[in-house]
């Protein structure tokens, strides 16, 4: 087991334990994290969901700041039990679920402000998820969805109603925002 630090927030300098295999294959730097939420801002009164938990960071990172509701989603069986440990140490609720990705959207009757996801480099369908997102009315109007993903991969810039609005890119990896479209142009 190895460790991450919490890095904002209530929360901040707090270390949760993840799989050594997560932070060799699917790192969650601390600069990104860092980054991504200081373009986000204060996340007080808003609702965050956590596609392809982990170890649970970016939930952490999100309720740290002051999101709630928070629902972190998970299908991998041997991450689950470390991802509940983890959320554990938020004072308010995080909910979590253990199922794939693509069950929970087609599931979920719920919108929500911040949608992050991280799906595993290998995963192939990232274009298909943002479109799935956006079809399935998961995004609050004035909300931010955010996809962390390799920067030789290929993202459309439109899908289903949502925009990019930004793009930053770490390493080798990219982080796109996306919009709805009508948000985006005022």
């Amino acid at each position: 087991m190895s460790s991450l630090r919490i890095t904002g927030g209530r929360y901040k300098g707090r270390t949760i334990q993840v799989h050594k295999g997560e932070l060799e294959i699917r790192p969650a730097m601390d600069m990104m994290r860092e980054s991504v939420f200081s373009i986000l801002g204060s996340l007080q009164g808003g609702s965050f969901l956590d596609l392809f938990s982990g170890s649970g960071i970016i939930g952490l990172e999100a309720a740290s700041r002051g999101a709630a509701p928070v629902c972190c989603v998970e299908r991998d069986r041997a991450k689950f039990p470390q991802l509940l440990k983890n959320v554990s140490l938020s004072e308010e609720r995080i909910e979590c679920h253990c199922l794939p990705v693509e069950r929970f959207i087609l599931r979920n009757k719920d919108q929500w402000s911040y949608i992050f996801c991280d799906p595993p480099f290998p995963y192939q369908f990232k274009p298909k998820l943002v479109e799935m997102i956006g079809e399935r009315g998961l995004l609050a109007d004035n909300g931010i969805l955010i996809i962390h993903y390799p920067d030789k991969e290929a993202m459309p810039a439109v899908a289903a109603g949502l925009i990019m609005t930004d793009e930053r890119k770490y390493g080798r990896s990219t982080v796109r925002f996306y919009r709805h479209a009508e948000t985006a142009e005022m």
